[in-house]
């Protein structure tokens, strides 16, 4: 079947989506009403950081900008100019205007200019990403999906009187202005909550959001009527490290683990103190690297998806091919800190999940990740899990990433030197609590903005959906 029979055959299936309901309305192929202009093969010899003329390519459109440059001499009529109509010709088949500086019109990427006197630029602008969504959706591929321009001139498009496609263009940004509107104070919303977040994140890290042990000790209560003490972070490292010496395992003779460099380390509350990762920690390894797939039927293996806000997301899972595939002592349990090493966005490196609760299965995790078995009880996980995204702790991380190929990792050995502040165990209890308290009403909101910008979406497309079935203006008298 050739491409254009296939997009024939998506319009006839989508007719009311794309084309709707209006008896009145004709057809028009694109090509009819619009030139299209491929981009040219621009020489990658020439291509630049910096310097020259800003290069259209395909991952460009959407954002509107250039990461690349070319130095070289180049025809004007591949020169973009702010607001005219480009579409990627692989991939998801973006349509978007050009919103940056002038630039040039690299392959794979397409200019649709229309005839203004027949097909108003605006209504093309909002009608043609509807087709190119349809035939994305309905063109199977094993890898990149490829749009051909002879592709695009037969797409057929709605065809209403000039002055309805103006005043339907008007009705639409009308009513997106206040679509817009609402969007944007939600986002405002989002990054406040997001900000809250972050900064009791910051007060817990720094012993300011519940009274710390040493002040209680200190007060009326505590000092002068019942003489309590209570255990340092000191003494509950001093008891980790006894512990941990008492109980090794490992292969050859037990060497101590060595103690954070504290030297460019904030300060820390009475009564705390700095442990690293390594010490708290019993031992240290890398997943597995056996082969799994959604349809094998070992254990489940837990990814990068599987770490999710700080906790173990177990809705979406692959599985070892055979119960053997993993080894005895790798599977999960409760107190693992399981860490993302290695990902192409360094913004994932570092991220982390507690194993909190005892799983249902045997579960181990892949090669990607990084398990740090941690010492203590239930008291010291929730510790652990609830301080590891404060801002301190991932720059920390981001500082010491190494990034090669594109591919940002974080090493074992460095994870193991990382600072992790040290309350005594009461404190920790604490201020676990009352982060739990404040972020759970935050989560609530979150929920409430990420189910209205869902709901900002829908009305988006059931804005344009009325549009093109003719209902959201009055029609055009007909003879």
């Amino acid at each position: 079947m050739s491409f254009t029979a296939n997009i024939d055959n998506v319009v006839a299936e989508n007719r009311n989506k794309l084309l709707g309901k209006h008896p009145k309305w004709g057809r028009v192929r694109l090509k009819e009403v619009a030139t299209i202009l491929n981009g040219f093969p621009f020489e990658s010899g020439r291509f630049k950081k910096s310097g020259g003329t800003p290069l259209i390519r395909i991952r460009d459109i959407l954002p509107g900008r250039t990461e690349t440059f070319y130095d070289g001499a180049f025809d004007s009529a591949f020169l973009v100019q702010r607001g005219e109509i480009l579409v990627g010709m692989d991939g998801d088949f973006h349509c978007e205007p050009w919103t940056g500086d002038p630039a040039l019109l690299n392959q794979r990427v397409c200019k649709i200019t229309p005839d203004e006197s027949r097909y108003a630029k605006q209504f093309l602008r909002y009608v043609l990403p509807g087709y190119l969504n349809a035939i994305n959706e309905q063109t199977p591929s094993v890898t990149v999906k490829h749009l051909s321009s002879r592709t695009i001139a037969d797409i057929p498009l709605p065809l209403p009187p000039l002055p309805e496609q103006r005043r339907i263009v008007a009705e639409i940004e009308k009513q997106f202005t206040r679509l817009e509107a609402g969007v944007a104070a939600l986002r405002r919303v989002q990054a406040n909550l997001k900000r809250y977040r972050a900064a009791v994140l910051k007060a817990a890290f720094e012993g300011r959001l519940v009274p710390t042990e040493a002040e209680l000790q200190k007060s009326e209560d505590r000092g002068q009527k019942s003489k309590a003490t209570f255990e340092t972070g000191e003494a509950l490292l001093a008891r980790i490290l006894t512990e941990r010496r008492q109980n090794w395992q490992g292969r050859g003779q037990y060497k101590e683990p060595a103690a954070p460099d504290t030297a460019n380390l904030p300060a820390i509350p009475d009564g705390w103190t700095w442990a690293s990762l390594e010490q708290i920690a019993r031992s240290s390894s890398y997943g597995t690297s056996a082969k799994c797939s959604p349809d094998n039927s070992g254990p489940p293996v837990l990814r990068i998806p599987n770490i999710a806000g700080g906790r173990i997301d177990l809705t979406d899972l692959k599985f070892a091919g055979t119960d053997e595939a993993i080894e005895s002592g790798d599977e999960l349990a409760p107190g693992d800190l399981l860490i993302i090493r290695t990902n192409g966005s360094k913004n994932l490196i570092g991220r982390s999940a507690v194993v909190r609760d005892k799983l249902n299965r045997t579960t181990s995790y892949a090669s990607y990740l990084i398990r740090f078995r941690l010492f203590g009880s239930r008291t010291l996980f929730d510790w652990v899990g609830t301080i590891w995204d404060v801002s301190f702790l991932r720059a920390w991380i981001e500082q010491r990433a190494a990034t090669s190929a594109g591919q940002h990792n974080i090493s074992m050995s460095v994870l193991s030197t990382m600072p992790i502040p040290l309350p005594p165990l009461a404190e920790q209890t604490r201020i676990v609590a009352e982060v739990e308290r404040r972020l759970s009403v935050v989560e609530e909101l979150e929920a409430v903005v990420s189910a209205n910008l869902q709901r900002a979406t829908r009305l988006r497309q059931a804005i344009l959906q009325k549009a093109f079935s003719g209902r959201l203006v009055t029609a055009d008298a007909f003879g």
